[in-house]
């Protein structure tokens, strides 16, 4: 059983986020067209070399690499429906992100931001996302209460500290209507 609380394994798979996310990146600038299908393959590719390199068991390679599909997915939903810039989805100043992770999280958002037009039917409110779990930089609503939980790195996703709450979406921006 995997045990996200446990310190050792926490650190791990922020790591193997961001390095699943770098490998994701590289990917993508590597081929010639974005699909859907292609998006999904690059994360398995990056999962299974995870396990390949020893990074991760199996089974949480697959956790991670859902997380991290999940989070892609979302950015890419939230870029194609609002037309709002990366910033708006992540909803906090952009300066405040490592010039490294942005730069993979733009790249790789702006690609999907067609395919994620094809998700539109399956997912109307959004993924949850619930403590214990990993997620890239942006801010979460409890969904309980409401409170933001801002994310400025790759971490792990706590109970809400204002009421204790587990699930949480990401807030969706309006577009301007001037």
């Amino acid at each position: 059983m995997i045990d996200p609380d446990d310190k050792s394994t926490r650190e791990k798979w922020l790591q193997a986020y961001d390095d699943m996310m770098m490998r994701v990146k590289t990917a993508f600038e590597e081929a010639e067209e974005s699909t859907r299908p292609a998006l999904r393959g690059f994360i398995h590719k990056a999962r299974d070399t995870a396990v390949e390199l020893e990074e991760l068991t199996k089974e949480e390679a697959e956790k991670v690499a859902h997380y991290l599909h999940r989070d892609l997915q979302d950015a890419g939903k939230h870029l194609a429906e609002t037309g709002h810039e990366l910033g708006d989805w992540l909803r906090f100043d952009m300066d405040l992100i490592e010039d490294r992770l942005l730069s993979m999280l733009s790249l790789v958002a702006d690609r999907t931001r067609l395919e994620m037009l094809q998700f539109e039917h399956d997912i109307q409110e959004g993924p949850a996302w619930n403590a214990r779990e990993i997620t890239g930089p942006g801010t979460l609503v409890c969904d309980s209460c409401g409170k933001d939980m801002h994310f400025h790195a790759t971490g792990q996703i706590p109970n809400c500290p204002n009421c204790g709450h587990s699930v949480y979406h990401r807030k969706i921006l309006k577009p301007d209507h001037r």
